[in-house]
């Protein structure tokens, strides 16, 4: 056997099961199960996982010794031990991760109710005068045909600003409005115009600081 500066841990442990089978040397061993020399020192020197698995096929029967038997005679109980609890810890951290993430699903939804309940609310109360005066209005307007209009208009047009402003929402400009032609802020309804030529509102669009919710709906002039 060539000379090595490793520790051998394992030696002792092959030279016994060796001797219960009446094989005398390592180079015997290496000759009656046809593997290599260096083989057997790697068994020795505990490198078991570095091993390919046919030469522990081949070991298994020369030294009477089932196969599983054999990995676990030159694996200590420790080796064995350090392999399982790096997988059992990973389970336990995946379950713990998924638990972690189940409730962070259940707060976000929780504070989607909340923030929903809130802007309801918020709404509702600046659509207070709306939603308590509306309906007496339209009921008097249904009953006396000849009331003017108006005289209901405030009850929408005041509650409807007041949300809009609270949303940070603003006309792009009012009914009837004359204003040179913005493809990107004005739709025509009717006829044709180039940028910057005059169209008048017929139906007013709006803005949200700088993005675009409804275009305006204009006609040439």
């Amino acid at each position: 056997m060539p000379n090595t500066q490793y520790p051998i841990p394992n030696t002792q442990k092959l030279q016994d099961l060796m001797q219960q089978v009446g094989i005398s040397s390592f180079k015997a061993l290496s000759r009656a199960a046809g593997v290599s020399e260096r083989q057997l020192l790697r068994l020795r020197q505990g490198k078991l996982e570095q091993m390919r698995v046919e030469v522990l096929l081949k070991l298994s029967p020369v030294l009477q010794m089932p196969l599983s038997e054999l990995v676990t005679t030159f694996s200590t109980v420790e080796l064995l031990q350090e392999k399982t609890a790096p997988t059992q810890e990973l389970l336990q951290q995946i379950a713990d991760l998924r638990t972690e993430y189940d409730r962070s699903q259940q707060q976000i939804e929780q504070q989607q109710e909340i923030l929903l309940q809130e802007l309801q609310q918020s709404s509702l109360q600046l659509l207070e005068s709306l939603l308590l005066q509306w309906p007496t209005a339209a009921q008097k307007a249904q009953e006396n045909p000849q009331l003017a209009a108006v005289k209901i208009v405030p009850l929408v047009q005041k509650p409807l600003e007041k949300l809009l402003q609270a949303w940070g929402v603003e006309a792009i400009a009012p009914v009837g409005a004359e204003l040179p032609y913005d493809p990107q802020l004005h739709q025509l309804m009717e006829g044709t115009a180039q940028p910057g030529e005059k169209v008048k509102v017929r139906y007013t669009g709006y803005l949200q600081g700088e993005k675009v919710l409804y275009r305006a709906k204009v006609s040439a002039v």
